[in-house]
């Protein structure tokens, strides 16, 4: 209703303009705008979980996702000569999407902005230096995640392998949590970092700052982190206040 209410009230506006009424009468506040609902995102822990229960071939896929915020057609186009093992770095140059008629479409990612370079945490690197040993062919343009088959990942065929349904309850996701969620949460995990716009607007490959924004809403446990370093700064503040005047006595 909110697209229809727009067009209605481009469609008046254009009218005015033309002299052909006097004024739009779409002057309902608000009627345009669509409140999308938040998307859920998975913790850490329930990243862990659900990277265990998928096969081991996924298992990397799963932690990649949710710590890089990566797109689904980045992520199953990404090549072993995309991932710096020694600077913990992945590049993100192209994208592969699946079109209508089956047929994968590799192309160049979205924006120049799509075009980026991703820190990869620590944490994960040793599981990832395994999945390229274990998963991965030795040419430089091996897929990095592929099928049982060897072949690239589709998202109807990963689904089914993967148990994606099933394992989600398993790890204490919700009903409607999605593959792409994955993204949610690593733009999350990267807000709750103290990532700046800019710094998420690169980690996600955007050229706006909306949707970086999203992510920087006041979170509690962020909310909790500014109080306390609030109260560290202000009790060092009034025990040096305390200590001088000791001094002086």
């Amino acid at each position: 209703m909110a697209k229809a209410y727009r067009l209605l009230r481009s469609i008046l506006n254009t009218a005015v303009d033309d002299g052909m009424i006097k004024r739009n009468p779409c002057r309902i506040k608000g009627a345009d705008r669509v409140d999308t609902p938040e998307r859920p995102f998975a913790t850490v822990t329930q990243v862990y979980a659900l990277a265990k229960l998928v096969p081991a071939r996924y298992r990397v896929l799963i932690l990649t996702a949710a710590f890089t915020g990566l797109r689904w057609s980045e992520l199953v186009g990404l090549r072993r000569s995309d991932i710096d093992l020694d600077a913990a770095t992945v590049r993100v140059p192209r994208r592969v999407a699946e079109l209508d008629d089956g047929s994968m479409d590799e192309g160049s990612t979205k924006s120049s902005a799509g075009k980026r370079t991703v820190a990869l945490p620590l944490l994960v690197m040793p599981e990832l230096r395994r999945h390229l040993a274990d998963f991965v062919a030795p040419e430089g343009d091996a897929l990095v995640f592929t099928s049982p088959e060897g072949t690239g990942l589709r998202r109807g065929n990963f689904r089914r392998s993967a148990k994606w349904d099933e394992n989600k309850r398993k790890a204490g996701l919700p009903e409607d949590f999605h593959f792409h969620d994955l993204r949610h949460t690593g733009n999350q995990l990267a807000a709750e970092a103290g990532a700046s716009t800019k710094e998420l607007m690169h980690r996600m490959g955007h050229s706006t700052v909306r949707a970086a924004l999203v992510y920087q809403h006041a979170t509690n446990k962020r909310d909790r982190y500014i109080a306390a370093e609030m109260s560290r700064q202000a009790k060092a503040a009034l025990d040096k206040k305390k200590g001088g005047r000791r001094g002086k006595g």
